[in-house]
Parts: structure tokens; sequence; C-alpha cells
């Protein structure tokens, strides 16, 4: 019998099915009227027989499930190439139509449950029955540090036209549900909506994100927190803050030079204060017109902070009021009293000051944004001047106080005048030229060649002394050139404008103080050789660990980094006591399998934070996920709460499609940013289990050590698997598309330990094998399940967070994956030589779906998740006509490369069953 909340699912999922009837009959509409009856009827059969074939097929009876698809592959592979096109762009767009609508869908159950799951309101509240105190509870929320890095890997293969399109379908949506609507309205809406499919229709999908929903999410942390402790959210407090990569990544990508990056932080920060400006010019003239009675005494004079960053004793410039008297800011004592206001126009003895005010303070904005002025002053004097206008506003308005104001304060607050700071990412090998570019120059041999010991040695004298280590009259390759002129951009831009740099394959302690020595001596160079002042503090150096031996070797090099007595102090010094690490979980996943990454990632973690609390040393640690499961993707709050206890501050990369699906509708982003504040707040308060005890650990170990063996033996020694890898996908051709932003490999090898993770999931995900996510799994489990251990693996899916959460997400791929689909890519694009290699890989993937239920108790995959389950086989009749197309394209074009038509089909291919399955890489 179904439960009440059952009753209201169906509900909502039948006005899901709704929104999707209707823009599936407008799309009709409009392709008739482009293209005709003729297509459109043909396109409305293949759906039907898609549709057909997946009931059969779901309801078990697979000999009839064949034979329609056979029917459907004769159908798609008569087609001519313009209208396989044709027929590839409108299921492409049927299927983005209705990621919209399940978007919709998602906001709509949200706006109709009174407490939302694992909003503030509901962790609050939750926290303070369980015994937190009021003051704790406050504490910790204040405190709380998470920065989210929105990062330049290429998985979003939208255009940005047509996701701007995408947004106003959702709007015109969200407005259809208002109850008081009338015929006219409704009819208007149709007309709208049509106007805008046709519009997506006539774009070109061959080849933004607003971040400014902060003060919405922060004032929702705020009332949660005053409702449960009596105190608001303190105005200048930002429990989540961004950064970016984009313009800063420069790891496999010749594209991002270092004029490249200074080029963006400059564009970032002219963005940030004319954003700012615009906002406060806003709030500053319906402050002026506003007729309130503000009763406290304003300032009439403001300091506008000196511009000059290394005059310390320079005097602020001031800016007057006429007719008034001077009142310092934050200085009450001494204040003479201000003489009586003239009364305005209206009668109103007190709306003057504050509009005279407020002229003032516009001025002072303006005049700070002038490019005259060589360097910005950094956030703080904004946020004081304004905080004083808040606690003066106030003292006579208090709601106004905490509604334009609050909202301004907060978004200066969290996005300062650089609006994201941006890392700096390079990989190790190539700070090892650069030095040994130096020290072969110095006749002091070639670094690379030395021990770690003599490095170390090396590295820290250098670091210890005063002068310059690169000579001025040194003559370099270009990359090395390079590399020297991006130290030299970061000292010039400097920690106002910039975060951290991260170190991509990093394995040693002199991997990080290489980069500490280069980055002192750009800063040398840039203050002495280009006469320039050198902007902020160093730099953050970010060691990030990626594959399984560098994972497991990261909390000896921690300890290694700390046990140096100049880069302690460093530390303590320069970065208040802080060390952050950066973990990989996209090539570590390549290296081991998903299984083993998860296990290893997690011990990396434990032993990190051990080295830095036997040092005394806070941590960071810095999660490079990436949006699919195979490269550590899944949902915010499982990935979160799985992490070990005492993980620290948090910062987490949110790439590709993930940006435009999490941030791109204010409700949505709104939702994401509170569930990260959530997610953290119980991880602090309520540290996550660890394993109840070692036998755990132990059965992890076994499980990890069989699964990692069985994919390396697959992946990396059946000489057999790398090129079935290039048959029976679209890897090869994707790196002739344009849809990335940096080469496929990081060197010209062939092999898979070159190839970038991105391209590597990528390209299972298409074909929906989705290999990456589940090889070797299977083979764990099942040894495990063999050896007596299925009770232990059971009750660790039941109290370990952890385990929960790495089944979860497997048990989640084994949901989309689709065996038929998966066998059509073998037979049709594999030599027959290897057909049996495909064969084996099939039936590993059903033994892997067998073992996983056997731990989750579930009878079939995503059981626990009725709703992604019903929204995955809304979306096949759609789909797997797509993948069926995608085929047959791939067979024309591996016999005609050049056709340059088979190559865009291709690509509309791509991004349809990228919306399909609502990820890339």
């Amino acid at each position: 019998m179904d439960t009440t909340d059952d009753i209201a699912e169906e509900i909502s999922f039948q006005s899901f099915e709704d929104d999707c009837r209707i823009l599936r009959s407008l799309f009709n509409d409009v392709l008739l009227r482009e293209v005709g009856s003729d297509f459109v009827h043909k396109l409305e059969r293949i759906r039907i027989l898609a549709e057909s074939a997946c009931n059969m097929r779901n309801a078990g009876i697979e000999e009839t499930a064949d034979l329609l698809e056979k029917q459907l592959i004769s159908e798609l592979s008569k087609m001519g190439l313009d209208e396989a096109l044709m027929l590839g762009r409108a299921f492409s767009h049927y299927l983005n139509l209705m990621g919209i609508a399940e978007t919709h869908h998602r906001l709509r159950k949200q706006r109709n449950v009174p407490q939302l799951s694992k909003s503030c309101d509901d962790i609050f509240s939750k926290l303070i029955q369980e015994g937190a105190s009021p003051d704790e509870l406050y504490n910790h929320v204040s405190q709380q540090e998470v920065e989210i890095v929105l990062t330049a890997h290429p998985t979003q293969i939208n255009r940005r036209t047509l996701q701007y399109k995408h947004i106003r379908i959702a709007h015109l949506l969200e407005y259809n549900d208002r109850p008081d609507l009338g015929h006219e309205d409704r009819e208007m809406l149709i007309e709208d909506l049509v106007r805008e499919i046709t519009s997506v229709w006539q774009t070109d999908e061959l080849r933004r994100h607003n971040l400014h929903h902060c003060p919405h999410y922060l004032r929702r942390v705020s009332n949660a927190l005053k409702k449960h402790t009596g105190r608001a959210l303190p105005l200048t407090c930002t429990p989540i803050r961004f950064g970016s990569w984009m313009g800063g990544d420069r790891d496999g990508n010749p594209n991002v030079t270092a004029k490249v990056t200074r080029d963006v932080s400059l564009l970032s920060r002219w963005m940030a204060e004319n954003a700012e400006k615009d906002k406060y010019e806003s709030w500053s003239q319906n402050m002026q017109r506003s007729q309130s009675k503000f009763q406290s005494k304003l300032p009439t004079r403001v300091d506008l902070p000196s511009t000059d960053c290394n005059d310390e004793d320079s005097q602020h410039p001031k800016l007057e009021l006429p007719g008034t008297d001077y009142m310092p800011l934050n200085r009450q004592e001494g204040a003479k009293k201000s003489q009586k206001p003239n009364l305005d126009g209206n009668g109103s003895a007190n709306a003057q000051p504050f509009r005279n005010f407020s002229q003032c303070l516009r001025a002072s904005f303006q005049k700070l944004l002038e490019p005259s002025q060589p360097q910005h002053p950094g956030i703080a004097p904004y946020r004081v001047v304004l905080g004083n206008v808040k606690d003066k506003q106030s003292c006579g308005s208090g709601v106004l106080a905490d509604g334009r104001l609050a909202d301004l304060i907060r978004r200066v607050s969290a996005f300062g005048m650089v609006l994201m700071k941006l890392d700096l990412r390079q990989e190790s090998g190539r700070h090892s030229e650069a030095l040994d570019a130096i020290t072969k120059y110095l006749d002091l041999g070639t670094y690379s060649e030395w021990d770690e010991e003599k490095k170390l040695e090396f590295l820290t004298k250098e670091l210890k002394g005063k002068r310059p280590l690169v000579p001025p009259s040194i003559e370099v390759n270009p990359d090395v050139k390079e590399v020297l002129d991006t130290f030299r951009v970061a000292a010039e831009l400097g920690s106002d404008s910039l975060g951290a740099y991260v170190i991509s394959m990093a394995s040693n302690a002199s991997d990080v103080l290489a980069v500490e020595l280069l980055q002192k001596d750009g800063r040398l160079a840039h203050g002495g050789e280009l006469g320039k002042p050198c902007i902020g503090g160093t730099l953050r150096v970010v060691p990030l660990f990626e594959t399984v031996n560098d994972l497991r070797g990261a909390g000896s090099v921690i300890r290694k980094l700390l046990s140096i007595d100049w880069y302690r102090e460093h530390i303590i010094k320069n970065h208040n006591g802080h060390q952050e690490v950066m973990v990989g979980y996209s090539d570590s996943g390549k290296d081991a399998g998903r299984f083993t990454a998860a296990w290893e990632l997690y011990k990396a973690q434990e032993d990190v934070v051990a080295a830095c609390n036997e040092f005394n040393i806070k941590v960071t640690l810095f999660h490079g996920r990436g949006g699919s499961i195979g490269r550590g993707g899944g949902p915010t709050y499982l990935a979160i709460q799985s992490q070990p206890p005492g993980s620290g501050t948090l910062r987490s990369t949110e790439q590709g499609e993930m940006v435009q699906a999490k941030f791109g509708r204010p409700q949505i982003a709104v939702r994401q940013l509170e569930v990260y504040t959530t997610a953290v707040l119980l991880a602090t308060m309520c540290p996550p289990q660890p394993p109840r005890d070692v036998k755990w650990r132990n059965l992890m170990e076994e499980i990890s050590k069989v699964s990692c063996q069985h994919y390396r033996n697959m992946v990396f020694d059946n000489p057999e698997f790398l090129p079935y890898f290039h048959e029976a996908t679209p890897q090869a051709e994707l790196g002739h598309l344009n849809i990335g932003s940096r080469p496929t490999r990081r060197k010209s090898s062939t092999g898979i330990g070159h190839l970038r993770a991105i391209p590597w999931v990528f390209a299972w995900t298409q074909t929906r094998f989705v290999l990456p996510a589940w090889l070797g799994v299977g083979a764990g489990l099942k040894s495990a399940c063999e050896n007596g251990n299925t009770d232990d693996l059971r009750a660790m899916y039941q109290e370990w967070p952890f385990f929960q959460s790495t089944i979860d997400l497997i048990e989640m791929v084994l949901g989309k994956a689709d065996i038929p689909i998966a066998k059509l890519y073998n037979d049709v694009l594999v030599s027959e030589c290897r057909r049996e290699l495909g064969t084996q890989l099939r039936k590993e993937l059903m033994a892997t779906e067998m073992h996983v239920l056997v731990v989750s108790g579930h009878e079939k995959p995503l059981e626990g998740n009725r709703t992604l389950m019903k929204l995955i086989e809304n979306r096949l009749p759609y789909l797997n006509p797509i993948n069926m197309l995608q085929v047959e394209i791939l067979k024309r074009l591996r016999q005609d490369e050049d056709n340059h038509k088979l190559r865009d089909a291709l690509l509309v291919t791509i991004n349809g069953i990228a919306a399909g399955m609502r990820n890339t890489g």
C-alpha cells in the first residue's frame, strides 16, 4: 500500500510528465513548421518504437525488445546524412527540454516542502535537539570556511547561447505553475514558449554562471541561525567563497600563458568592481529616494582608503559634506554635535543627511574605481564603511538595514574586488625543467638528476638566502621562460587577486619547495628588475596528489615538509599555520579503478590530517572532483559526509556541466550552497563514523587489492584492451572535435597512462558502458563474499558512511549503464577478433551488479531512488535512438574521415547523449 510520501511523489511526478508532454508537443509543432510533416511523423515513429522496446525490456520480454531494437537500428541505418543530422538534433533538443523539466520538477518539489531536508533550518534544529548549545552552533557556522572552485575543464559542451535559451524556457515553466493565470495569460505563455523553442531549433548548437545568488543563500543561513540561536550571521561572515581555475590552469594547456592569467585576473577585478559599484549605486539611489526618518547621526565625511598599498602612513583623502560637522567613522568619543539640518522639500528633517552621506559615499566608490588609480586597496575599507552605514541605519530603520544594504555588504564580503581569486596550476615536471636550466647555467649540475635529499638541501639553502636565484642575463627555452614569467605575473598580482598555486602530479617534498623558491625569485625579480611593488602576500603552495602511489605517500610528504624548520615557520608566519593539500579523484580512478581510488583517497586524507596534527598545523583538504562518478562526482551531501573524521576546512572543484547544473538557476544555486553548508557543519560537529574495527579496514584492503589487480590486468596488461577502447568508443574522434580546452593527452604517447581522465570517462559514458566507474569492483566484492564476509559487508554498508556512499554511487552508475547499447557499439564498430573481449566485459558488468546488490540488499539498481529511476526511464525513448545513430555515424566516419558533415553529426549525437546521461566526463 502506498504511503503518503509515495502518493505525493506520484502527484509531483505527474506534473513533471505533463511538463514533458507540453514541451514535446510544442517542439513537434515547431518542427512541423520548420522541416515539414514527413520528418515529424518519422521522428514520432522512431520515438514510439524506442519506447516500446524499452517497455518490453523493463517487462522482461527480451526477445521482443531485441526485435524492436533491430527494426529501429535498420531504419536509422537507411537514413541519409542530412536526415540523420536533423534527427540527432531533434532528439538532442528533446533531451535538453526534458532536462529543463527535470530541474523544474526538483524546484517544484522544494517549494511544496515546509522544511527541506538538509536545509539550514532542518540541520540547525536537529543539532540543537541532539544537544548542541546555541553558542556552539553559532560559532561553528560563523567560522565555517568552504571554497568552491570553478574549473576550466571542458565538460560543458552546450553553447552558452543555448544555455541562456534553456534558462528562459525554465522561467516560463515556472510561470506556468501559477494558479492565478487566466486563459489569456496561458495563451501568451504558450506563444512565448513556442518562440523560445523555435529559437533553440534555429540555433547552431556546435560550438553563465551568475554567482550573485550568494546574498539570498546567506540571508537563509542568517535567518535559520537567528531562529535557533537568537543571533544572526555577522554581515562579513562568508561560510562559502568562490575560486576559479579559468585562466590559471596551465597543466598541459599551452593556451594558458602568463599573459592570459594576468588578463583574466584583471578582467575579473574589473567585472567585480563594476558589479559592486552598480549594486551600491542602485541601493544608494533607493535610499536617497526613501522618505524614512533616520534618527541616527550620520557621518559627514568619508575617509577614502589609501591607493598606495605600501604607504601605511599616507593620509586618506577626505570628502567633506557642506554645512555639517565631521564625525569620524567608528569613533563616537569627542564627536561634535551635528548642526540642525535643513528640512528637505517634503519636510523631512532626517532624510537629507542620509542622502548627502549616500552621495558622498557613492563618490568615494567612483574615485576608488577610477582608471588612474594604480592598485585597488582591497576589500576591507568597503566593509568598514558599509558596516558603519549599516550600524547607523539600523538605529533608525532595522528593516531597511536588514534588506538590500545587508545583501550589499554580504556580496562585497563574499566576492571582494576580484570576484573570484584565481588559482594557478602547473605540473611538477615543468618546475624541475626550469630549475634544470638555472642550475646548469650556474654550473651546479642538473637539478632533476639529484636525489631528494640533495634537492631539499639546495632548495632550503636558497629559500633562506636573500639574493635572487635567476640571473637577469640567463637565456632559456620558451617553455622555461613561460614558467618564470608566470611567477613574475604572480608576484605582480599577488595574493589579493590570486589564491593557491597547485602542483599537479606532486610526489615529493621538493616539488613544494621548488615552487616556493621560484615564487620567491619571481617576487624579487618583480620588485627589483621591474621596479614594481609586490601586492599582497605569497601564494599558498598546494601539492596535488593524484596517482595511487602518490596518494599513499601523501602523509609522508607532508611530514617531511613540516619537519623542515624554514617551511614550518613559513606556514605559521605567512599562512596562519594552515597547510592545504589537494587530492585528485580523476587520475587515481584511471590508475587503479574507482573502488581502489576511493579507499586510497580515504586513507590519504586520514594520513594527511594526522601528519598536520603531529605538528599542530591546521589542514584544508582540497577535493579535485569531476562531474561523473568515475571522476569522483556524485551528490555533494554524500561526498562530504563520507570523508574521514577531522578533515578540517574544505575546498572542492565544480567542473564543466556541473557548474551550470548546480548554479545556473537561482533556486538551485541557493539550495546547493545550503547543502554545502549543512554537510560541512554536520561533518564538523558530528564527524562521520570511522571503520568500526580493524577487521573492516582489513576487508577493505583485501577488496581493494583484488579490485585494483583485476582492473589493471584488464586496462594496462591486456594488449587487446587499448585497441578495443579505440574501436568501441568515440575516443579517437573526440580529439578532432571543438569541445576541449586542452589536448586529450598529457604527452604524445598513445597509451592509457597519458590519456587525460576526462576523455577516458567521456568516451565510456557516451557508449553507456561507463566502465571506469565499476571495472574491478565486482571482482573485489565477489572475492570477499566467497571468503565468507557477506554479513560484514552488509554491516559496513549499514554503519559506515564512507562504504555506503561508495556502494551507492556505484549502484547509481549501474542504473545508468545499458548492456544492449554497449553491445551494439561492440558488434558494429569492433574488429571481429576483439569482440570476445566485449562479451567478457559485459559479463563482468552483470556480475558487478549482482554483487553490489548483495551488499546493498536491493533487488535492482536505484531501488532506493525511485525518482531517478523514473527520470532515466523517461529519457530512454530519446536517448537510445541517439546512441544507435552515433554508432551508424561512427561507422561511416571511420570510412570517410575527412567528411565534415559526419563530424558535425557526431558532435550533435555527443551533445544529445551527454544531455541524456546528465553528465559528460
